[in-house]
């Protein structure tokens, strides 16, 4: 029996031997394997947080919103801020969105998030992993505080910032334009707005007088679009929602000075006038494209008796998106609208750090956004969009064979599963590489190829898109 004990316990340590060999010799193997699939890693659920982690994925798929990161985390790398890079948001986001996108190495499949959620929390935004939040809401946080932090820098420029320095704030070109009423231009230094930041423009027109009153702008970091009414029959589209968002509207009772004006050349001096009330027609534009964009589908809708309730309906969406009717354009003599023409066709597509429109106003978005969907515990006429196999683009939509100006692609889907009150959030996004055509599903830990069939099927709550230049695209 000793003798048996024994060699029992001579088997179990040479079992053992082995398991610790195949390990130390398939362990980095494997590892190897998913990095060489194209994989990123997973997120941990720290108790209702996929709605971070959903968004993070998405986020992390957008080139030009990291490298705007490391540009602007770049003041953070003195001696001197060393010690403190850990209470800035830029910084501790750059660190996991470069670890999602495989732009670190990391031995970790999971990776834990919970120091945004301190970081957030350092900077007075009260989020408990344990309760139930939205990924559009904590996108608005993300991004605002964003920009409150690169307002908290000094606003003087260095002395030994000769690029700056060089560089002219006003080209002739420039001067030109802004006579013209076309928004003023700024700085192309680190504390340019993040790619995220756009602006619309309000157009309010009389329509008794045809008197047109200055065009008002106002900053936006996503473009929440409703849901218009469906129509028998006819599937609703992305484009059909956008269509919607810059359809015209009346507003009535509106002073109109220009009317008021003409009521009083024919009076006589010494009688006093009433202001004159008309109706005006107003229409948003996109004033300022940005170079990523994100679009909100608002899912949200009231029953008979007020009690909030999701739309499950899909909305179709392609992997390319053009938006050039969306573009505000300065409008030109009514007599020249081929010259107007003309002029958008020659105008050279920025990159991913020029583009940007100035800052004709102060107006801020407006405050109080609320969630719409709740997420619970951890377990998917003409167009302007076009479906296209990847790597192409159909020319032949344009009759001037001329690519878009506005092209975007299609970089992530978050995709909200459940009711108003509780639910899911997953991920769709694009994997790693400037030329990836492969999609990865995931959902928290989780992590899976899929389809590009597969994520134009989903039903989309927040898309992320990112420009590209459509005339740089070869032409035939």
């Amino acid at each position: 029996r000793h003798r048996a004990m024994r060699n029992w316990g001579v088997l179990g340590g040479a079992a053992a031997a082995l398991a610790a060999g195949i390990y130390v010799l398939w362990g980095p193997i494997t590892s190897r394997k998913r990095r060489r699939r194209g994989l990123v890693p997973g997120l941990l659920n720290l108790g209702n947080t996929c709605f971070m982690n959903s968004l993070l994925q998405g986020l992390s798929s957008c080139p030009s919103f990291i490298r705007w990161l490391e540009e602007f985390t770049a003041q953070y790398r003195t001696e001197q801020e060393k010690s403190q890079e850990h209470q800035h948001l830029s910084v501790t986001l750059l660190q996991l969105l470069r670890a999602l996108s495989c732009q670190e190495v990391t031995e970790d499949d999971v990776l834990d998030a919970s120091c945004l959620l301190e970081v957030l929390r350092m900077n007075r935004w009260q989020i408990s992993s344990f309760e139930e939040q939205d990924a559009h809401e904590l996108f608005h946080v993300l991004t605002s505080s964003l920009e409150d932090e690169r307002e908290r820098q000094p606003r003087v420029t260095h002395l030994f910032d000769v690029h700056s320095l060089e560089q002219p704030e006003i080209t002739q070109k420039q001067i030109s334009c802004r006579t013209r009423g076309s928004l003023p231009p700024v700085s192309n230094h680190w504390k340019s707005q993040h790619p995220f930041h756009g602006r619309l423009t309000s157009n309010m027109v009389c329509k008794h007088c045809e008197h047109q009153s200055p065009v008002r702008f106002d900053t936006f970091d996503s473009l929440s679009l409703s849901i218009p009414a469906a129509v028998w029959g006819r599937p609703m589209t992305l484009d059909h929602c956008l269509h919607h968002f810059i359809s015209s509207e009346s507003v009535k009772d509106v002073v109109c000075d220009n009317c008021t004006k003409i009521q009083a050349e024919g009076i006589l001096n010494g009688q006093s006038i009433e202001n004159q009330r008309t109706t005006f027609v107003k229409q948003l534009k996109l004033g300022k494209l940005p170079q990523c964009l994100c679009i909100h589908l608002q899912r949200l809708s009231w029953s008979n008796q007020g009690t909030p309730l999701k739309r499950h309906e899909h909305v179709q969406f392609n992997e390319f998106l053009v938006m050039d009717i969306y573009k505000y354009r300065v409008p030109g003599p009514k007599s020249s609208q081929e010259q107007l023409s003309q002029k958008n066709s020659e105008e050279t597509p920025p990159g991913a750090k020029d583009g940007r429109a100035g800052k004709p106003s102060d107006a801020e978005q407006p405050a109080g956004i609320k969630p719409l969907f709740m997420n619970g515990a951890s377990s998917s006429s003409s167009s302007s969009s076009f479906l296209m196999s990847p790597g192409t683009f159909p020319l032949a939509a344009f009759p001037e064979c001329r690519a878009p100006l506005y092209l975007y692609r299609l970089m992530a889907v978050v995709v909200h599963h459940g009711d108003m009150h509780s639910g899911h959030f997953v991920t769709f996004r694009r994997a790693p590489g400037a030329r990836s055509t492969q999609w990865l599903w995931i959902s928290d830990e989780s992590v899976r190829r899929a389809s590009l069939h597969e994520v134009l099927a989903a039903s989309a709550y927040l898309l992320f898109y990112e420009r590209v230049h459509g005339r740089a695209l070869p032409q035939s």
